[in-house]
């Protein structure tokens, strides 16, 4: 059976892809039949990422060559690059909601530091307060009873 799938080729991390037609039964990257295209996955910039020869991979369905399920999605971007472009804009709306997650979490752990904070603040001084009446309750006290004793000695 022949298939028109990817052969791979690149550097380690930098993947290339051949479009091959080729036998179902050789290996990846062996001997093809015929090269109708590429994919560079890693394309930056004006670098082409994919490039196809529609006139041979018709030519290839029509001898009954089949198509893996990877280049048949390539075939469908290479006819319509508004779906690249859909992907790409998908892609960014779900890192932008990645962000403003993150900003969120930090915002409320800031504000929980906020009131874990102020909380600690206003216990700090109600404990203050309660030491400085206990110590005007107990002032009073002392003064008082050196008075009585006065008193008692004159009488």
């Amino acid at each position: 059976m022949v298939k028109i799938r990817l052969a791979r080729g690149g550097a380690k991390k930098r993947p290339f892809y051949s479009i091959v037609v080729t036998d179902s039964r050789k290996r990846r990257d062996s001997a093809y039949i015929e090269r109708i295209g590429y994919f560079n996955p890693v394309a930056r910039g004006q670098e082409v990422r994919l490039t196809l020869e529609e006139d041979r991979l018709t030519f290839w369905q029509s001898k009954g060559a089949q198509l893996t399920d990877r280049v048949s999605q390539l075939v469908k971007e290479f006819k319509d690059p508004s779906i690249r472009e859909k992907q790409l804009a998908a892609k960014a709306a779900k890192i932008e909601a990645i962000k403003a997650k993150a900003e969120a979490e930090a915002k409320a752990a800031a504000e929980a530091a906020a009131a874990e904070e102020a909380a600690a603040a206003a216990e700090e001084a109600a404990a203050a307060e309660a030491e400085a009446t206990a110590e005007e309750a107990e002032t009073p006290a002392e003064e008082a009873a050196p008075e009585a004793e006065a008193e008692a000695k004159e009488e």
